[in-house]
């Protein structure tokens, strides 16, 4: 059974860590060498998030 209560929330968080993981997991297999920051950062969406459109 369930837990009742405020579960929906940080189960949501926990899927969205997870996809962004697995995102980066692709991105880095599919690199030659190290991803640099810059890659990292478009491959987590971090620039979308620092200037919402």
């Amino acid at each position: 059974m369930a837990p009742v209560g405020g579960t929906a929330v940080q189960d949501h968080v926990a899927l969205a860590e997870i996809e962004l993981c697995g995102e980066l997991i692709i991105a880095a297999s599919a690199a030659e060498d190290r991803l640099s920051l810059e890659s990292i950062d478009e491959v987590l969406r971090v620039a979308e998030e620092k200037n919402p459109a």
